[in-house]
């Protein structure tokens, strides 16, 4: 995994005092190319042991195989920075438009090519065998992640595949208390912390459904009442982007799913995309122009 995007996974469950570390790395990655450990624990306002201690939580021996990751990453990143002709990813408010604009395209492609390249995938073949055997689909997210069920939804529908989806609360832990074991509910969280996807997920599974999380948190409560997991790998920018660049590695997750689910039985699944793209081509401006002419 990208060590600074393990580092942003695992900064809830380290100490206090370590998060402080994790806080100095992120804010300047480019600190640690140079740092000394007693450097990185002045800078970060700790002990160089709790240095030590931060890296072997993350899995390092030591500090100095926690710096080369480090260097690796960042060359990697400066290399991918080099295509897109910006000096670096952050977006800045001196930024120009063409700057702003290329950085949030480096953002968004660097968390595609992550979320692609760390996936588990044989999370995904459990995923994709359960949707495709489901007697029901029922699908939630709150905020921003409400977007990502909803593509899910529209997505299954077109395949007809029975799936639902709910942006209320309430009706989704009635609609999920309804679910049984021939079902399968799906939340999607992008720290895996949100309360209410939490509730929806607990109340599918006392019900004997199959429960899928996609977040992008390494570790998180999601993982405690979901039978698979899938996740994203996207580290936030200081300036939120991070946000945008999130919705993207969820919504190109999806659309991995939606793939596998279709290639799966792809001459009745194509036909049924057939049907429906042709049944809705009545509402287009072109159609319309084409009956008249």
């Amino acid at each position: 995994m990208d060590v600074l995007l393990r580092v942003r996974q695992s900064r809830d469950r380290l100490s206090a005092s370590e998060r402080r570390v994790a806080d100095a790395v992120l804010d300047d990655p480019d600190l640690v190319r140079t740092a000394t450990i007693m450097r990185l624990a002045d800078v970060s306002g700790a002990s160089q042991s709790t240095v030590a201690r931060f890296c072997q939580s993350l899995g390092y021996p030591g500090y100095r195989e926690f710096r080369l990751d480090v260097i690796s990453a960042l060359s990697r990143d400066q290399a991918q920075r080099v295509s897109f002709d910006i000096a670096e990813g952050e977006i800045g408010p001196e930024d120009s438009i063409a700057d702003t604009v290329a950085k949030i395209a480096f953002q968004e492609v660097q968390a595609i090519q992550n979320t692609a390249q760390m996936l588990d995938t044989d999370a995904v073949a459990q995923a994709v065998a359960a949707i495709r055997s489901a007697r029901r689909i029922e699908l939630y997210g709150a905020g921003a992640s409400s977007l990502s069920a909803q593509d899910l939804f529209q997505k299954l529908g077109r395949i007809g595949k029975p799936a639902a989806v709910s942006v209320d609360i309430h009706l989704a832990l009635a609609q999920a208390a309804l679910l049984d074991d021939a079902s399968v509910a799906i939340g999607v969280s992008f720290r895996g912390e949100t309360r209410e996807t939490l509730d929806f997920l607990t109340v599918a599974r006392r019900t004997g459904a199959l429960t899928i999380g996609i977040t992008n948190a390494a570790e998180s409560s999601l993982d405690d009442v979901c039978d698979v997991v899938l996740r994203t790998s996207v580290r936030e920018s200081r300036f939120r982007s991070g946000a945008m660049a999130s919705r993207i590695a969820q919504l190109a997750l999806i659309d991995m799913l939606f793939v596998l689910v279709l290639r799966d039985d792809f001459p009745v699944m194509t036909e049924s995309l057939r049907r429906t793209y042709d049944a809705v081509q009545s509402r287009r401006p072109d159609h319309d122009a084409a009956v008249a002419g």
